[in-house]
C-alpha cells in the first residue's frame, strides 16, 4: 500500500500539490482523508499493526489510491476479504466514472449505490449539505436517513417528501430483485424492517413504482447563506449501477451566488480543520 501511495500523485486525486512539496505522492493524512480514516490508522495499517480492515474501508482505500481492478484484488485478498464479484451490489468507481467526477470538482456531487448508500461526496457536496465523513454504517443509506434519521437540508412538502420516500423503497426493492444473494443488501433490509414501519408499509404495499427521479428542483436550507433553489439531476450509470446526483444552478441568479458562497465557506471551514490538526476534507470522500 506505501507503494500504490507514493506512486498517487496529489493532482491525480485532486488535493493541491503545493510550491514545497517535497514528496512526490500522497502524504498518509492525505490518504486517510481520501479514504475517510485516521492517518493513525493508516499508518498501522500500513505497519502491519492493524490486520483486520474492514471490506469497506479496504474499497475506500482502494478508491482513493486509485487501483486497477487486479491491484483492488489483490488488496482485498491481503486485507482478508474475498474480492466483491458478481451478484453483490457494486460500490466500485470505474476510472470513467472517476474522471467524470474530476471534472465536476467544483460543483455539487455525490454518488450512491444501487441499495441508495452513499459512496462518495465531493467537497462542494458536503459544504451544500453538511459533512458525510461523520456518517458510518447505515447512517449512509438514504433511505435510512429519510425514514429514519435527520433528513436533509432540502425543504420539501409533505407530499413531496412522501412521494420521494416511496421512490426510494420501490427503487430498494427493485435492487433486492436484482442482487437477491447480496448479504449486506439483505441485512439492509433487515435492519430498516426492524427501524421503520413506514419503510414495512411502502415495501410490502402495492404502490406503483414511482421509477427514479431523473431531474428534480430543490430547495435547500443552508445554515449560513439560507435558501438555495437548485435543480438536482440523478444521473443513472447502467454498466455499474450507480446513481450520481448534481446540484447546479441557474448561472447569473442569486441561487448561483448562494452556491458559490455555501461552497467556498464550507472549504475554508474544512481547511480550517485541518489545520487545528484534525483531519481535513479533501476532494472526496468514502465510507
Amino acid at each position: 500500500m506505501r507503494r500504490w501511495r507514493d506512486r498517487t500523485t496529489p493532482e491525480t486525486v485532486g488535493v493541491p500539490a503545493g510550491r514545497r512539496r517535497r514528496a512526490t505522492g500522497l502524504r498518509r493524512e492525505e490518504l486517510a482523508g481520501l479514504a475517510g480514516v485516521s492517518a493513525d490508522y493508516l499508518t498501522r495499517l500500513e505497519q502491519g499493526r492493524a490486520t483486520s480492515p474492514s471490506a469497506q474501508v479496504v474499497e475506500a482505500l482502494a478508491r482513493a489510491l486509485r487501483l486497477d481492478d487486479a491491484e483492488r484484488d489483490l488488496l482485498f485478498r491481503v486485507a482478508g476479504h474475498a474480492s466483491p464479484g458478481t451478484g453483490v451490489v457494486r460500490t466500485r468507481l470505474t476510472p470513467s466514472v472517476q474522471r467524470l467526477l474530476d471534472r465536476l470538482a467544483g460543483t455539487p456531487v455525490c454518488v450512491y449505490d444501487a441499495s441508495w448508500t452513499l459512496v462518495v461526496a465531493n467537497a462542494p457536496y458536503d459544504a451544500l449539505m453538511g459533512d458525510t465523513t461523520t456518517w458510518h454504517g447505515i447512517e449512509r443509506n438514504a433511505v435510512w436517513r429519510h425514514l429514519v434519521g435527520p433528513g436533509s437540508r432540502a425543504v420539501t412538502t409533505p407530499e413531496e417528501q412522501d412521494r420521494f420516500e416511496a421512490m426510494l423503497v420501490a427503487d430498494l426493492r427493485l435492487t433486492r430483485a436484482r442482487y437477491p444473494d447480496d448479504p449486506a443488501l439483505g441485512r439492509l433490509v433487515r435492519e430498516l424492517s426492524a427501524l421503520s414501519p413506514r419503510f414495512v408499509t411502502l415495501w410490502h404495499g402495492s404502490e406503483p413504482d414511482p421509477g427514479h427521479e431523473t431531474a428534480r428542483h430543490k430547495i435547500i436550507e443552508h445554515p449560513t447563506v439560507g435558501r438555495i433553489a437548485l435543480d438536482c439531476d440523478t444521473l443513472v450509470v447502467a454498466v455499474d449501477d450507480l446513481r450520481l446526483m448534481v446540484y447546479t444552478a441557474e448561472p447569473g441568479t442569486e441561487d448561483a451566488e448562494r452556491l458559490a458562497l455555501a461552497i467556498v465557506l464550507g472549504t475554508q471551514a474544512f481547511a480550517g480543520s485541518s489545520s487545528d490538526g484534525t483531519p481535513g476534507q479533501q476532494a472526496s470522500t468514502a465510507p
